[in-house]
C-alpha cells in the first residue's frame, strides 16, 4: 500500500523493457504530462525526473522492480521519489477496463500511471533494501536456479538409466545426489563397464566417500547387474553422456554448498537471525528467504501477512449452490513454498504434528492441513516477528 497518496501530484508509469522503457506520467486530473521512450539510462531517467518535478510530487510505478526494472527504481529512490509497484496480474485486470485491445509499450506505461493514479489500493510500495538483503535475494534467487537445474540433470541420469538398465536405476535413483554415486557413474558409466569392474573395486570406491553404506550398496549394484543379460539399444551412448550429467550434476551441487556459505554468513549477520532459527524446521535457506520476502515490509496484523504469502483462506459464495473456502491462488509464491515446505518440515514437531492431525481428523487432504499448519506458524511467525522474542513451544493449558 502506498501511504500519502494523496499528497501526490504527478503519476508516472513506466513499462520497463532490457533496453528501452517507455514512460507516461499524468497529474492527479488525469492529463498527460509526458509520453515517450526512455532509454534504461541513469542520465536520462535523471532528466524525466528533472522535467516533472516542477509539477508536484512524484509516484513513480513500476511493472516489475527488479532485473530489468532494477535501475528506474534504485534511481528514483535515490532521487527521494515515492515509488510502487503495480503486479502484473493486477495490471492485466486493470487493462481490460480500458478500451482497445492492442498491446503496446505506451499503452502499458498508461495503464500503469492511470492505476496509481486512481486505484492506490492495487499498488504496492518499493522499499529501501539495504545491501545485505539485496545480496541475500540476489544469493537466494541464484541458489533456487541451481537447485531446478540440479532436479533436471537427476530426472535425466535417472532417465538414461531407466532406459539402459532399469534394475540398476532401482538400486542407484535414491542416491542420485550423493557424491559417491556421481563419482561412480563417473568412473564406470555403464552396467557393462560396472561388470568389468567387479564387487570389490565398486565396493572400494563407494566406501571412499559413503563409508556407511559403500559395501551395502556394492552389493545391490551387482545383484541387479544380474537381473539383465541383454543389452539395450544405445547403451553405447551413455558412456558419452552419463559421465557428464554425473559431472554436471556434481558441480551443481558444489555451487550450491558454496553459495549456501554465502547465504548462512549473511543470515548470521542480521539481527533477526536468532529469532527467526528459534522456529522449529527453520533452516539457513527458510530463514534467507523469509528475511528476503518479509523484512522491510509493513504488515499490520498477521492475517495481512498471510494474505501477502498466499495462505489466507479464499471464501466462495454464490447463492446456495457455491459454499466454501479455497487455497489461494495468489499472494508472494516464493514464500507460500518457502512456508509451505517449512510446515512439511515440521510435522516432525510434536505440537506441529498434533495440530496436523488434528486437521486430517477434520476431514481435510493432507496439502489442506500442511497449508493450515502454514498458516498457524505464519501467526506465531508474525509475532515473532513483531515483538522480536524466540518461538515458545506451547505449553498444553494453551496449545
Amino acid at each position: 500500500m502506498i501511504t500519502n497518496h494523496d499528497a501526490v501530484e504527478v503519476f508516472v508509469g513506466l513499462d520497463v523493457g532490457k533496453g528501452v522503457h517507455h514512460a507516461v506520467a499524468v497529474d492527479r486530473a488525469g492529463r498527460k504530462l509526458l509520453d515517450r521512450a526512455l532509454p534504461n539510462d541513469e542520465a536520462k531517467i535523471r532528466e524525466i525526473m528533472a522535467e516533472l518535478e516542477d509539477n508536484g510530487r512524484i509516484l513513480f510505478v513500476v511493472d516489475q522492480p527488479a532485473t530489468i526494472g532494477a535501475l528506474p527504481v534504485a534511481v528514483a529512490q535515490a532521487a527521494g521519489v515515492l515509488v510502487g509497484y503495480l503486479p502484473g496480474l493486477a495490471m492485466r485486470r486493470i487493462a481490460d477496463l480500458h478500451p482497445g485491445e492492442a498491446k503496446t509499450d505506451a499503452r502499458d506505461a498508461f495503464i500503469i500511471a492511470e492505476a496509481a493514479r486512481t486505484m492506490p489500493h492495487a499498488l504496492r510500495s518499493v522499499q529501501l533494501v539495504d545491501e545485505q538483503l539485496a545480496e541475500l535475494s540476489m544469493l537466494c534467487g541464484f541458489d533456487d536456479d541451481l537447485a531446478k537445474q540440479a532436479t533436471a540433470t537427476s530426472n535425466r541420469i535417472r532417465g538414461l538409466l531407466t532406459q539402459i538398465h532399469p534394475a540398476l536405476e532401482r538400486v542407484l535413483g535414491p542416491y542420485m545426489d550423493h557424491p559417491a554415486v556421481l563419482d561412480l557413474l563417473r568412473t564406470w558409466p555403464t552396467p557393462e563397464a560396472l561388470r568389468h569392474a567387479g564387487r570389490r573395486r565398486i565396493g572400494n570406491r563407494l566406501t571412499n566417500l559413503a563409508p556407511r553404506m559403500g559395501e551395502r550398496l556394492a552389493d545391490e549394484i551387482i545383484e541387479a547387474l544380474g537381473r539383465q543379460t541383454v543389452t539395450v539399444v544405445g547403451t553405447n551412448a551413455a558412456t558419452i553422456v552419463l559421465p557428464q550429467l554425473a559431472a554436471m550434476l556434481a558441480g551443481l551441487h558444489e555451487s550450491r554448498a558454496t553459495v549456501l556459505t554465502q547465504v548462512e554468513t549473511l543470515v548470521e549477520a542480521h539481527p533477526l537471525h536468532p529469532v527467526l532459527m528459534s522456529l522449529p524446521a527453520v533452516g539457513i535457506r527458510t530463514a534467507a528467504r523469509i528475511l528476503t520476502e518479509v523484512a522491510g515490509k509493513d504488515f499490520p496484523t498477521s492475517g495481512h501477512l498471510a494474505s501477502y504469502a498466499g495462505l489466507a483462506p479464499v471464501t466462495w459464495r454464490s447463492g446456495s449452490s457455491i459454499r466454501g473456502d479455497h487455497s489461494s491462488r495468489k499472494g508472494n509464491k516464493a514464500l507460500k513454498r518457502t512456508l509451505f515446505l517449512s510446515a512439511f518440515a515440521a510435522l516432525k514437531d510434536p505440537p506441529s504434528r498434533a495440530y496436523y492431525d488434528r486437521k486430517r481428523a477434520e476431514g481435510k487432504r493432507h496439502n489442506q492441513a500442511l497449508i493450515a499448519l502454514a498458516r498457524r506458524r505464519c501467526d506465531t511467525l508474525y509475532a515473532m516477528l513483531r515483538d522480536g522474542t524466540l518461538y515458545q513451544p506451547p505449553t498444553p493449558a494453551t496449545a
